[in-house]
């Protein structure tokens, strides 16, 4: 089964807004074994729309597509489905009753914009929205599915996840897909590709997508079996081949984010952290209380950016500051041996950097981290060189962070 994608607006054409919800909808669409041969994005032009339509219904049996649905006068998506279809907007009296409850709920009135978002197509499926006003609508015809979902990418995904893609999971036949995403960290796509060696060998029929961003590399398995059970079999055998090779880089897996799996290491020891924070500006703590629970574990963050603050609130010596500088292995490791003693925590964990743009020498350019991490069995400084770009350079210092700890408390070398 083959689909085309479809979002409509001009603030997507214009990068107003950036489109996340085609990445979304063919991981999903992916993930079930159904194959996106084409993502489109059309302006708010009934004409173009009207256009695309006809040349995604023409080609695939599955047209997913989103946004115009909301009560504004360039919402026309709604409009140009009925022409397509040769149907008429009608109220539904269903989604009526949950308009009117949600704006009672939140004391608004009834308008003509909370009207229009009970229209839809006469003779489609609706599409329930949980967590907006406008719903969604299904056509089919001779096995065909032409989907419209709301562009707001938190409705969609909801909608998506929860109507869309159990409606058409049974109807793929004849094969069965699995999907596994390991989550690396601390080495390079290009470097991770070396060690894995020769992928035909270590893959054994299956295929492997390289995922890079800054914060790591995903490897993503996808296995197409016979049966589900195959597929399972086979794509649990290419991760352990996989995990043979480089599986020290390997944090977690699927939607695991690397404060997860920390959080989760350090609850499990019953073990505390504390952070000392100068570049990276308070961003290691705000992952780790992303979690919830993280209280368990997380003592106290502090931002401790200028050289004062690195003595008065964390204790380094004023001499070490004035020997080495801000940006240096000796205060990286006074930063964290500092906040490890005054929280009494097991574990203290400090960065200390050059973010850029400005600030940089020969001798400490724009990118220059030292991350440094005491604990029980003593302290270290890791000296990092995460490039330009001061947001980068923030979240590739946060990462390694977390994965220093990481590899600190499994004794991974």
């Amino acid at each position: 089964m083959t689909a085309h994608v479809i979002t409509i607006g001009d603030e997507l054409l214009i990068g107003q807004v950036l489109n996340t919800n085609q990445a979304f909808i063919g991981e999903r669409l992916s993930a079930i074994g159904v194959r996106t041969v084409a993502m489109t994005t059309v302006g708010d032009d009934i004409e173009a729309i009207q256009s695309e339509f006809r040349r995604a219904w023409e080609s695939c049996p599955v047209v997913i597509v989103t946004g115009g649905l909301g009560p504004t006068h360039d919402d026309i998506t709604k409009h140009a489905v009925c022409q397509f279809f040769g149907m008429e907007l009608v109220s539904n009296p269903d989604i009526r009753r949950r308009v009117e409850e949600l704006l009672s709920r939140r004391n608004l009135p009834w308008t003509p914009a909370a009207e229009d978002q009970t229209m839809v197509p006469r003779g489609a499926e609706v599409i329930a929205n949980p967590i907006g006003t406008a719903p969604g609508v299904r056509i089919s015809r001779d096995a065909r599915h032409f989907i419209v979902l709301p562009g707001v990418p938190y409705e969609m995904e909801e909608m998506l996840t929860r109507s869309v893609i159990p409606f058409l999971a049974p109807l793929i036949r004849g094969q069965a897909i699995s999907h596994r995403t390991l989550r690396t960290t601390g080495i390079p796509e290009s470097f991770l590709a070396q060690q894995l060696g020769d992928l035909d060998t270590l893959l054994q029929g299956s295929s492997l997508a390289f995922l890079p961003s800054p914060a790591g590399v995903r490897l993503r398995i996808t296995v197409l079996a016979a049966t589900a059970e195959e597929a399972e079999r086979r794509v649990a055998e290419a991760e352990l081949r996989i995990r043979a090779k480089v599986g020290k880089y390997v944090y977690g897996t699927g939607e695991e984010e690397l404060e997860d799996v920390l959080g989760r290491i350090l609850r499990e020891r019953k073990m505390t952290i504390a952070v000392a924070e100068s570049c990276t500006g308070g961003l290691i703590t705000h992952r780790i209380t992303n979690v919830g629970g993280s209280s368990d574990y997380l003592e106290r963050g502090v931002v401790a950016y200028s050289n004062v603050s690195k003595t008065e609130l964390l204790g380094v010596p004023p001499e070490i500051i004035a020997t080495h500088g801000a940006v240096s292995k000796e205060t990286a490791l006074a930063m964290a041996e500092g906040i490890r003693k005054i929280a009494r925590a097991d574990i203290g964990l400090s960065t200390t950097g050059i973010a850029g743009p400005t600030g940089g020498s020969l001798e400490k350019p724009v990118g220059l981290v030292w991350i440094g991490c005491a604990d029980p069995s003593g302290s270290i400084a890791v000296k990092f060189h995460f490039g330009e770009g001061r947001t980068r350079v923030k979240e590739r210092a946060s990462q390694a962070a977390m994965e220093l700890v990481r590899r600190r408390i499994m004794k991974i070398v």
